[in-house]
């Protein structure tokens, strides 16, 4: 081996390293939603455990990642990172010994805990292993295209899975991963500067918690039980005022969790808005899709995977070619591009008809796969960029936990629009005229947030 070939290797390790954890904690979001029902079978779980299995990992996942963020920053982000990876894989091992619905439940928000630490320090660390904006772009971008692929890919390997070998290996899989990636991370990522002089301010972590996690519970029963039940009503309430406690505590805190200076930066801000719309319009198609094409269409959990895979296909393809061009274009040019190519993508699918062909629906996929990586790598980075000296963490968590709250909006929301409108089809047309519109809206923030080309 050349030393040029040596050299070209260690480059890519800290961004394998990275892109690995993200794939995990990504991937167990969707791969499960297959093996419920057999999981259900196998433990003798009722409905209520069954759901907790899915949604227990989102809400532990989505409530602390403003804690993980703030942990990173201050004791390290490749300590924090290296922490969650071990904390995800142990909990992904206890999840496949599982003997009853219980154990495996409570194995799940461990493993949200591990996504949660996981996810803000991979942003950070790949800030620290590519200073160079070019560098930077190209890993930003791949880093993105792993949540498309993951998400995407998770009910067709979840469904080869369970057909094949069984439900364990749905969390038996992480461990090779979990181990390469805590290998890799420890080789070849530097580690990161420490402030154990800023102080955790407990009571603040503790209102943002619950109010991420009452808001992503409460849009998880909107979808399954509308929005007008008492519970859901509950839970928007409460999550409100957790929201208020939290402002409250961080007038008062002399170490706020989100400092005055990253709520103030139009970029970080604006950033966090597209990040929501943008995952709210991408992962509302593909949740939306799923239930169409299994309950309209009788395709296998196997066959939706692979319809689902123009999609797919085009996240890895538009993250390269945006990490590219963001040398030459800007940030600003490339997100409001993405955006408005996947919202013509998502329009073309509303006005595709009642009962399309598949073949038509392929371009639109396409459309909205490409648009969303395309605009992910500049919205990434104008995030990142922005945030103050010692925030990175925190301000990748913030970008995060509003990803993930677009999310579970979009989960909540399609799900009622399948439910409540006249026939199926409909409801399907009328989500993807969301989408769209979701897509246009972070077009206009884009030219009012993300910064435009330097000039010279």
């Amino acid at each position: 081996m050349t030393g040029g070939e040596s050299a070209g290797r260690r480059a890519w390790a800290p961004l394998l390293a990275v892109c690995a954890g993200y794939f995990m904690v990504i991937l167990d979001v969707t791969v499960i939603n297959v093996a419920v029902p057999v999981i259900g079978r196998e433990l003798s779980a009722s409905l209520t455990g069954i759901q907790w299995t899915t949604d227990g990992y989102t809400l532990v996942f989505a409530g602390f990642l403003l804690t993980g963020g703030a942990l990173g920053d201050r004791l390290g982000n490749r300590l924090v990172f290296c922490l969650g990876v071990g904390v995800f894989t142990a909990a992904s091992a206890a999840c496949a010994l599982a003997p009853n619905a219980l154990f495996l439940v409570v194995a799940r928000l461990v493993e949200g805990l591990g996504a949660a630490l996981i996810v803000p320090g991979s942003l950070a660390l790949l800030q620290q292993a590519y200073p160079a904006p070019a560098a930077r772009a190209r890993a930003f971008g791949l880093w993105g295209s792993m949540a498309g692929i993951a998400a995407s890919a998770g009910p067709l390997l979840g469904g080869l899975l369970v057909s094949t070998v069984g439900w364990r290996w749905v969390f038996l899989v992480n461990l090779p991963v979990g181990a390469a990636c805590l290998a890799l991370t420890l080789r070849h990522v530097a580690r990161s500067p420490r402030h154990p002089a800023r102080v955790m301010d407990w009571p603040a972590q503790c209102a943002v918690v619950a109010a991420v996690a009452l808001l992503t519970a409460a849009l998880n029963e909107a979808g399954r039980r509308g929005w007008s039940d008492p519970a859901v009503l509950a839970g928007i309430g409460l999550a409100v005022l957790a929201a208020a406690a939290f402002g409250v505590r961080e007038r008062l805190a002399r170490t706020p969790v989100l400092p005055l200076a990253l709520l103030r930066t139009r970029a970080i801000v604006g950033g966090a808005a597209i990040g929501l719309l943008f995952n709210f319009a991408f992962y509302g198609m593909v949740f939306t899709a799923s239930l169409g094409f299994q309950q309209q269409r009788g395709y296998s959990a196997v066959a939706t995977g692979l319809a689902l895979f123009p999609a797919v296909a085009m996240t890895t393809f538009a993250s390269v070619l945006s990490g590219r061009l963001t040398r030459r274009t800007g940030d600003r040019p490339l997100v409001v591009a993405g955006m408005l190519t996947a919202a013509v993508g998502l329009a073309g699918w509303a006005a595709a008809g009642p009962d399309p062909a598949y073949a038509l629906l392929v371009a639109p996929m396409m459309a909205a796969g490409f648009g969303t990586s395309f605009a992910l790598t500049g919205t990434t980075t104008t995030v990142m960029s922005a945030a103050p000296p010692g925030y990175s963490g925190t301000a990748s968590a913030l970008f995060n936990t509003t990803r993930q709250l677009g999310s579970a909006t979009a989960v909540a929301l399609g799900g009622s629009l399948l439910a409540t409108a006249t026939d199926p089809a409909t409801g399907l047309r009328v989500s993807m005229a969301v989408g769209a519109l979701a897509y246009l809206v972070a077009a206009g923030l884009a030219r009012l947030c993300v910064p435009p080309p330097r000039q010279g």
